[in-house]
């Protein structure tokens, strides 16, 4: 059965069709939003085939449109992709920079010039991205902040709904080394692994990722809100909170893909108890383990105080004023498992 034709209604011609009229975009559509429109209805029609006989199909198919779809909506590799189907650019459009946020969404007419100055002024204001800024201002909603943050950037955006990470993958990367990032890794496309990102990437995890699976990183945009939930869902507590057993297969079926040495290995390395070393714990964290630790402290001191005037003092000693068996040795006892195990 050719699908394209019977599912996309795309007429006999060259199979594998190019990726405009894969997405059924005019040849050399620049809009992103007007692709990522026609992949998000092709992608919710091809769905519908995702059971039954033509599974198989239907996720070859789904694969390649958002493969498309990340190559037309990533500034870099469209600009190559348009030159190898023969599209000239003039010495302008080679010159052209990329734009700000603020103005990809006025240029779009997603928000006005006075719109644009009040966020501008808010974000300043709060110490905020813009992308944060106008979705707190309710001007645009999340997905078209990032995608536009995105297209600041020459990155792609993608909506995590529509992606389904790869477990190898997932399995090569442990919980902490995620949520320090805050991203998501989904899969390797051709030779680079997908990973999803709030923010551009730094050196350091790009150098991590490469380590990690052989692949260099191709990171796209995601909101943050869509990273979050995926790293509730992949990597929910007690979830590879270590890589996989080294030899195991990475995602390209090769062994050895959770290779470690230098940094690498000392980030991997877990405290007996499987909580993640100080170092490996995002700012959140640090800072959730530091209330934890001093409530603990605050605790150990209220409580044995309580039990040395409630407990001890009547059955022991009552004619004593006041009982600090246990408040001389509980509370230092537990200040330091706290300063030199917890918070280590």
């Amino acid at each position: 059965m050719d699908v394209y034709k019977e599912w996309l209604g795309i007429p006999e011609g060259p199979r594998p069709p190019d990726h405009y009229t894969l997405l059924r975009c005019v040849q050399f559509e620049d809009n992103p939003d007007k692709i990522r429109a026609n992949y998000r209805k092709l992608n919710a029609h091809v769905r519908k085939y995702a059971t039954g006989q033509y599974s198989t199909q239907s996720q070859e198919l789904l694969n390649e449109l958002a493969r498309a779809m990340l190559c037309l909506t990533d500034v870099e590799l469209k600009r190559d992709y348009d030159r190898s189907l023969g599209r000239d650019f003039s010495a302008d459009d080679d010159a052209k920079g990329q734009r700000a946020l603020g103005e990809i969404l006025r240029d779009a007419d997603k928000i006005t010039t006075e719109q644009l100055r009040e966020a501008e002024s808010f974000a300043e204001a709060r110490g905020l991205e813009m992308r944060d800024a106008v979705v707190q201002l309710r001007l645009v909603s999340a997905d078209v902040a990032g995608a536009a943050f995105a297209q600041e950037h020459g990155m792609s955006f993608v909506d995590l709904n529509d992606m389904i990470p790869d477990e190898t993958v997932l399995d090569q990367f442990p919980r902490n080394l995620v949520r320090r990032h805050n991203v998501l890794p989904l899969f390797v496309e051709g030779d680079r692994l997908l990973v999803a990102c709030a923010h551009p990437p730094t050196a350091d995890l790009e150098d991590e990722v490469r380590l990690r699976t052989g692949h260099p990183m191709r990171p796209v945009i995601a909101t943050p809100l869509a990273i979050n939930q995926g790293l509730t869902k992949y990597y929910a507590p007690g979830m590879r909170e270590q890589v996989a057993a080294k030899g195991s297969k990475g995602a390209d079926g090769k062994g050895g893909g959770t290779k470690k040495s230098g940094s690498t290995g000392k980030a991997d390395a877990a405290l007996a108890d499987g909580r993640p070393r100080w170092n490996d714990l995002s700012e959140g964290e640090k800072h959730q383990r530091k209330q934890m630790g001093m409530l603990f402290i605050c605790w150990a001191t209220i409580g044995s105080a309580l039990i040395d005037q409630f407990v001890v003092k009547p059955l022991v000693v009552p004619k004593w004023g006041w009982v600090f068996a246990l408040t001389l040795i509980i509370p230092p006892a537990t200040f330091l498992w706290v300063k030199n195990s917890y918070w280590k």
